[in-house]
């Protein structure tokens, strides 16, 4: 069966077939030829894998990103950051990481982090004399910490398909995030004392308080959102729908800046990245149903485990398969198919399963910034107006700074692991 699954596999990937459709083909396939089990149980599997409170969140965390992004919560946080630490050495650029890591932790998705920072600070470190792939790598890599640092619309998932805690995967990433945040601004910060970039003008104090006063509504949400969670106020369901109400009374009531008219278009568009995302997780979902039934994550274990005697080494053979394939396909994709696969392997090793979510999440991180299927790269070709090789040789040097921060997290489980243990 293995061998059919693999061949389906890549005669319908070289066709074209969207992901979703080809998981729900190949397990009716098996079904039909290797399993006495009538195909209506993919029907019932595909209903069952959406029949869950935790999926609610999916939909409410993307239209609250796209509520902010076409608003002025990014443009207030930049403001305010930017008068903080504007004026050091690199301080624009830093103030695009962090404005990044701000508005990663009020929208869960990468590429709205691109868009609502990405549109006011590219332009801006351009005007300033930075260079201009650096300018748009910064940017580009940055935003791919909204799906590191929680809320996180992959981490979601990846809880879905690994039974997981949401909270405990949320607290996990906060740390890593803050670390991959840090190495970016030290990066920007060594690259722009030898380029001499910088802001003359120190801001006053009351020009710090004034853009403050202005940005409070949009700091003030994800210390509600996630000092919710992990209070125990609220689930992260409920921080989801919290976080939808508080972006429309800010944007609408409070800034001014959206209006009703515009949400009507709001909501369809993130309507549609919902359901292409829940499709494809009920799709997934399914596979991992069938995998589970016949046994193959116990087959797969026992061949890694004959072969690979470390787990330090099967980490490191995960991250380069997810490295590879994140080149050729969606990188959310391969870790919904291959996470349950690696399940019994896991914990034959004794991986902690939220440790591994993590590297797993890293990986996607990776994945959007290489072509030819970095979302994020198409996302700053949109925002930029410049060519993909333009924007991918900016994101190139950053690459490097992943990389390292990757292999921290993979051979080092306590930066994940720490705050999840401590808060418990």
């Amino acid at each position: 069966m293995m061998t059919t699954v693999a061949l389906g596999f890549a005669l319908l990937m070289l066709a074209g077939v969207p992901l979703a459709v080809m998981l729900i083909i190949i397990t009716m396939i098996a079904l039909m030829f290797f399993s006495y089990t009538p195909l209506q149980a993919v029907v019932e599997q595909l209903f069952n894998s959406l029949d869950s409170f935790v999926l609610l969140a999916i939909p409410f965390f993307i239209l609250a990103g796209s509520i902010m992004t076409k608003g002025a919560i990014a443009r207030r946080l930049i403001a305010f950051i930017n008068s903080l630490v504007g004026w050091f050495p690199g301080g624009l650029g830093i103030s695009g990481v962090v404005a990044c890591i701000f508005f990663a932790a009020i929208s869960g998705s990468g590429p709205a982090t691109v868009v609502a920072i990405g549109s006011i600070m590219i332009p801006a470190l351009i005007k300033a004399g930075y260079d201009k792939p650096f300018s748009i790598g910064l940017i580009t890599t940055a935003g791919s910490l909204g799906i590191v640092i929680p809320p996180s619309i992959p981490m979601i998932l990846y809880c879905l398909v690994m039974n997981v805690s949401v909270a405990e995967m949320f607290m996990a990433g906060i740390v890593p995030g803050l670390l991959i945040g840090g190495a970016l601004v030290a990066f920007t910060y060594f690259r722009s004392r030898r380029n001499d970039w910088r802001i003359d003008v120190k801001p006053s104090l009351a020009e710090v308080l004034r853009t403050g006063r202005q940005g409070f509504w949009a700091i003030l949400l994800p210390l509600i959102v996630l000092g919710g969670i992990y209070s125990g106020i609220f689930t992260p369901t409920e921080a989801a729908a919290i976080s939808v109400v508080y972006a429309l009374v800010v944007e609408l009531f409070i800034y001014k800046e959206c209006t009703l008219k515009e949400i009507p278009a709001i909501c369809k568009d993130s309507a549609i990245l919902s359901a292409c995302l829940l499709f494809l997780l009920a799709g997934a979902m399914t596979f991992n149903w069938l995998l589970t039934s016949e046994e193959i994550p116990a087959t797969v274990a026992k061949f890694i485990m004959a072969h690979i005697e470390s787990p330090w080494l099967f980490l490191l053979a995960v991250n380069l398969l997810l490295l590879v394939l994140g080149c050729f396909m969606d990188s959310v994709s391969a870790v919904l198919i291959l996470s349950p696969l690696f399940l019994d392997t896991l914990n034959g090793y004794g991986i902690n399963l939220v440790h591994f979510g993590v590297v797993m999440i890293l990986n996607i991180e990776f994945g959007m910034l290489t072509p030819p299927f970095g979302l994020n790269l198409f996302v700053s070709m949109g925002v930029t107006k410049e060519s993909l090789r333009t924007v991918a040789g900016g994101v190139l040097p950053f690459l490097a700074v992943l990389l390292a921060c990757l292999m921290m997290v993979t051979y080092v489980p306590d930066i994940s692991l720490w705050l999840p243990r401590l808060l418990k």
